[in-house]
């Protein structure tokens, strides 16, 4: 070559090539950067990328591109984490991607607007956002994805198209989120460890869900709502904390030779006012006809540990609960790892006590741990049951006794989470003290059962000293006390912007500044919201930003639609 960059094809040769340009750092002719081969590439052109790691976040608005890894699949990585956005982002574009591991920031790590984007044996991952979104009428061809680990999995709005023999796992959100009118067609796909739903359908989505796995949900397995009528065939839901299909009221759909199973009750769930048809089918031989099932037996995950640990430190704030909950998984893991070698292990148990104000994200905390502990062997899985006083106390002598058990039983093989514990320490005032006797059955049966459940109680600090007191064996019967700390301002601050970005909101300059000196003045006693203080302020001010959107005079274009002001701060909180 004679002129231009060393090492580099002169876009004049690039264009007589036969429409491949090769990207690799340390080969002489390739391209050292992703974005220096799409500087040269015209339509139509495929981008050969050579293993490694590429921190590039690559804008692909109105290209017809392929970018595919020259290697063994996965040994791509293109990561935009640093950058805080999309590994790839594209708006009207024809986009295929091959082989690649893509991972995003505070968005989603695969991002297309219109147009279509094929993408095959890659996987995605982003820390606060979905691993792939496709939006605004794009259509989506997606084979053997996986999508692991992350804020959520797979959003689809507004579009169409295919997933087939996909995985979606271990993300903290929703698995897969279908709304506005979008109608993809899912097969031989399994969505596993969502810690909240795995389908969420809403917006008159109307996906198709054919021979799919839907398990280990922390809440729904399949949620349908807002006027949507999606088809299941041959799916099995299994393992979910609560139902495993619920429909919304006005929502219809078909539900044809689903296996629900193992959730919680009822299996089921049509609200009135919801018209979706139900029919029995072939039963267990649903799920996907690809894969083998997730067999749920208890062995030790240590990927899965890692990325479990990865998604607890993504947690804003917590220092100090985080260090301790990896001191307990430290000691579990070398106990286990000594009972495989035939050493002594001494008895730990697996019960914890959380304390401090609401909103510290106890809650988060527990189902992360419980999913560790099932990560690990512990505990043969990571369902999650979240209960009250009013869930374990009875009206009459011997009902109490009786509810607390069916609710320790239903719980038993992962983790049991009574919020606000120490209600149950207190008299009710109408002469009988149920709750005592609840807390006197819980620590018969956390004795009797120490091995298979994870207890956690949880509660504001002063009162939670007087629950251990309410019976002399209860403190024992917990390995340990963390202490959930108030936010900082500046912690505040960051959960707000992490909202905002969720909720596809922006702040305009100084307003972050703006939050940070309001977050700083409040009281932080007890009854201090935290999180909850900081999504209740986003609520009045996107009330606010509505008015002031409606009386512009004209309608307000994107920016003014994403963008939150100084001025709905101050009238937030007046």
């Amino acid at each position: 070559m004679t002129s231009g960059k060393v090492g580099h094809p002169r876009p004049d040769q690039a264009e007589q090539m036969a429409r491949t340009l090769t990207v690799s750092p340390d080969h002489h002719g390739s391209y050292p950067t992703i974005k220096d081969a799409l500087e040269v590439a015209t339509d139509d052109t495929v981008i050969s990328i050579a293993p490694g790691t590429y921190a590039e976040a690559l804008r692909l608005d109105g290209r017809r591109i392929s970018l595919k890894c020259s290697g063994e699949t996965g040994s791509v990585t293109i990561d935009a984490e640093a950058d805080g956005g999309s590994a790839v982002s594209a708006r009207d574009a024809d986009i295929t991607l091959h082989g690649l591991v893509l991972r995003g920031g505070e968005v989603a790590a695969v991002s297309v607007r219109g147009g279509r984007l094929r993408i095959r044996q890659c996987s995605a991952t982003a820390r606060y956002g979905a691993g792939v979104a496709v939006t605004d009428g794009a259509a989506v061809e997606a084979t053997e994805l996986t999508v692991s680990g992350g804020y959520q999995g797979v959003l689809i709005e507004d579009s169409s198209g295919a997933l087939d023999r996909c995985h979606i796992r271990d993300v903290a959100e929703d698995g897969l989120v279908v709304r506005l009118g979008a109608d993809p067609v899912v097969r031989d796909t399994t969505i596993s460890g969502c810690g909240y739903r795995g389908v969420y359908v809403y917006q008159a989505g109307r996906p198709t869900l054919e021979h799919c796995e839907i398990t280990g949900t922390g809440d729904v397995g399949v949620s349908v709502a807002l006027q949507s009528a999606p088809t299941l065939r041959d799916c099995f839901i299994h393992a979910t904390q609560r139902s495993g299909i619920h429909i919304g009221r006005g929502c219809r759909g078909l539900i044809e030779a689903c296996t629900v199973e193992d959730t919680g009750p009822p299996g089921i769930q049509v609200e009135e006012g919801a018209a979706p048809t139900i029919m029995e089918g072939r039963g267990r031989s649903s799920g996907p006809r690809s894969s083998e099932r997730l067999d749920g037996t208890g062995h030790q995950d240590p990927a899965r540990v890692e990325k479990l640990l990865a998604e607890l430190d993504s947690m804003i704030g917590l220092a100090e609960v985080k260090a301790e909950v990896r001191a307990l998984i430290d000691e579990i893991q070398v106990n286990e790892w000594r009972r495989s070698a035939g050493l002594s292990v001494g008895h730990a148990s697996n019960h914890l006590i959380f304390t401090g104000a609401p909103g510290t994200g106890k809650t988060t905390v527990a189902r992360i741990y419980g999913e560790l502990l099932k990560a690990l062997g512990v505990l043969p899985h990571g369902k999650f049951k979240e209960v009250a006083r009013r869930d374990l106390v009875g009206q009459y002598i011997g009902h109490t006794a009786e509810k607390t058990t069916a609710v320790f039983e239903e719980a038993l093989g992962g983790v049991l989470f009574i919020d606000e514990a120490y209600t149950l320490s207190r008299s009710s005032g109408s002469g009988a003290d149920f709750g005592r006797e609840a807390i006197d059955t819980l620590v018969k049966l956390m004795e009797d059962h120490r091995d298979e459940i994870a207890v956690i109680v949880a509660g504001y600090t002063n009162e939670m000293a007087e629950f251990l007191d309410a019976n002399a064996g209860l403190a024992s019967r917990f390995a340990k006390t963390m202490k959930f700390a108030n936010y900082s301002p500046s912690e505040l601050v960051l959960i707000a912007t992490r909202i905002a970005t969720q909720d596809d909101y922006l702040f305009a300059p100084g307003l972050e500044d703006a939050l940070l000196e309001w977050f700083g003045q409040l009281d932080r006693d007890q009854n201090f919201g935290n999180a909850r203080e900081a999504r209740r302020l986003l609520e009045g001010m996107r009330k606010v930003q509505s008015g002031r959107l409606r009386a512009l005079g004209r309608m307000p274009d994107r920016d003014d639609l994403r963008t939150l002001v100084l001025d709905d701060l101050l009238l937030a909180t007046r």
